[in-house]
């Protein structure tokens, strides 16, 4: 398995495999901001839209690779404000269905950890649904629950659950 981070242009060149990613993990029952079913066509748009913010350095993202498929991918999305530069947001942790029980997403963790450190970064934070099979990675790659949210998000069922807000140091 081969993790790499992506530029812009290799960003767009992954799309369909990162939309087929992010419609296999909204399938699956995943919270990750969109409801079922996920149209193919709305996430390739969604990624689309995320490959302006790598160029500009506003954003990072790193694809696991396995067969020439993509079955993983994380980002980090920087502050934006003067105050905030230290700061920056694990976002979009996804596993493939098929590729899930194999440390895949302790590893892209890993990656998107040791990246905000390289550059400079000190605090991560994310949310992600309470009860939720992520709780239990974040809880053991030494995260820190800030607190939980009611009713924060849909589900993609389109049923409000809680969301658990988590920090940590790097």
């Amino acid at each position: 398995m081969i993790v790499t981070r992506l530029d812009e242009t290799r960003l767009l060149d992954r799309v369909e495999d990162l939309a087929g990613l992010l419609v296999d993990t909204v399938a699956d029952g995943a919270s990750i901001g969109f409801l079922a079913p996920l149209d193919r066509t709305a996430a390739r748009t969604w990624w689309e839209e995320r490959a302006a913010a790598v160029g500009a350095g506003r954003m990072a993202v790193w694809v696991a690779r396995r067969d020439g498929r993509t079955v993983g991918t994380v980002g980090l999305a920087f502050a934006d404000k003067p105050n905030s530069g230290h700061r920056a947001e694990l976002v979009k942790l996804m596993v493939h269905r098929e590729a899930r029980g194999q440390g895949l997403g302790r590893r892209l963790l890993a990656t998107a950890e040791q990246s905000a450190t390289d550059a400079g970064v000190t605090l991560l934070h994310l949310d992600t649904e309470t009860g939720s099979l992520a709780e239990r990675l974040y809880d053991s790659a030494g995260w820190t629950r800030a607190g939980v949210i009611p009713d924060y998000a849909a589900s993609p069922a389109g049923v409000l659950r809680p969301t658990t807000i988590y920090f940590k140091h790097v």
